[in-house]
């Protein structure tokens, strides 16, 4: 009787983490195309297939669904860039292909910071994370308080990526090879400062 109970809750608890699931990669989803005043409670209830109700059960309000939805994409977004320690070629193709998935998404979110507190917050936290990116990826090269690395956030930011793809339209190779350039040429001129000190 008691292990055909704790079954029954451990289902329903899986049930009610697969729905919060849905709903906050459904908001997710929308904003990767539309600004987040733009989506509303209706919006993400048709995209996860549940009910407004349903949301509100889970989440009890729209700023309580965006707070959550912020947590599942830094959690997305951290393992979309994973690279290993010290690998300048797999870091820069790992942010690279980030941005081509992601990186529209990115400055949708940049251009609403101004204007929405939340999205502020979210973007706040992407930088954040990106720093973290680049002093874990670039640990072997530099430390947190060396100006190398405020270059090497500035050289694989998403800014960057769109001063290429975007504004110059190069292809996303051309891109990778430029920002790859940029990052050896950064780390090579660290090398050479630290052995002249």
């Amino acid at each position: 009787m008691k292990s055909t109970r704790s079954y029954t809750m451990g289902a329903r608890a899986e049930a009610v983490a697969e729905t919060r699931r849905r709903i906050t990669q459904a908001l997710f989803d929308l904003g990767r195309e539309r600004m987040f005043p733009d989506i509303s409670l209706d919006d993400v209830a048709a995209e996860a297939d549940v009910s407004v109700q349903t949301i509100l059960r889970h989440f009890k309000s729209r700023a309580g669904l965006i707070e959550a939805t912020m947590d599942h994409a830094i959690a997305t977004v951290t393992e979309e860039r994973h690279a290993p320690v010290g690998d300048v070629d797999a870091a820069v193709t790992a942010i690279v292909g980030h941005y081509e998935d992601r990186g529209q998404t990115a400055l949708l979110m940049l251009a609403q910071e101004a204007s929405d507190p939340q999205v502020a917050e979210l973007t706040r936290r992407g930088r954040a994370l990106h720093r973290t990116w680049v002093s874990d990826v670039f640990a072997p090269f530099t430390g947190p308080k060396d100006p190398l690395m405020d270059l090497l956030v500035v050289a694989t930011d998403v800014y960057t990526w769109k001063l290429l793809r975007i504004d110059r339209r190069y292809s996303r190779d051309r891109t990778e090879h430029l920002i790859h350039r940029m990052v050896t040429s950064l780390l090579e001129g660290g090398r050479h400062e630290g052995e002249s000190a």
